[in-house]
């Protein structure tokens, strides 16, 4: 059977899909409601969507040609509790870019693999959108590669490093404590480091008090 044309497929997704799922259903409860920034191919938020039934799932991108994929991806796995792509810079002071203003904070904003493509100011922007944009007790989980201090970096890592900066400069890595230091600054303290495969980290961040 031929894929329809607007299917687009990230091997990345397909390979860390499964293991993210996993983490996610012992860090969430029953039902909440969830924005995914950089929905990509849209094969992540399909995947949640079809398997965590009690929450509601908004996906985003800065890119629009990316929403075709998304909605054919949700429509393959039958996540009916996704709502339709919106347009979302996380280095805009305003989110969504496009139409209207989000109805409601979210319980959890998810970003998987942007921070390192992506040019430095948009961890800034995404941890200072995601503390407007959290519920009191919301958390802001991402997912991907980190380095970090006294810990032994990964061949692989530094060799995707490396590759990443030769295609844009302005990519790369981030260090975990430059990272965590954006997000003390928008007011969230990292609460969870978790380890996943192919040396990737989930990191959880939650709402500092006061």
């Amino acid at each position: 059977m031929n894929l329809p044309t607007t299917l687009r497929h990230s091997p990345a997704a397909e390979r860390n899909g499964q293991a993210i799922l996993t983490r996610l259903k012992q860090l969430l409860p029953a039902q909440g409601r969830a924005l995914e920034i950089a929905s990509g191919t849209g094969q992540h938020v399909a995947l949640f969507g079809a398997n965590l039934p009690g929450w509601t799932w908004q996906p985003s991108d800065l890119n629009a040609d990316d929403f075709p994929s998304i909605n054919e991806w949700c429509a393959q796995t039958g996540a009916t509790q996704v709502r339709p792509p919106r347009l979302l810079d996380v280095l805009a002071t305003l989110w969504p870019a496009a139409g209207a203003a989000f109805e409601q904070p979210f319980d959890v904003i998810f970003c998987a693999n942007m921070l390192h493509i992506s040019p430095w100011a948009c961890c800034h922007g995404l941890m200072q959108g995601a503390a407007r944009h959290l519920a009191a007790n919301g958390r802001l989980i991402t997912y991907g590669p980190y380095f970090e201090r006294d810990v032994p970096s990964a061949p692989s890592n530094l060799a995707f490093d490396g590759s990443l900066r030769e295609r844009d400069a302005t990519w790369g890595i981030r260090d975990l404590h430059e990272v965590v230091a954006q997000a003390e600054l928008a007011g969230l303290r990292l609460a969870s480091r978790l380890d996943m495969p192919a040396n990737n980290l989930l990191l959880v961040f939650e709402r500092q008090a006061g």
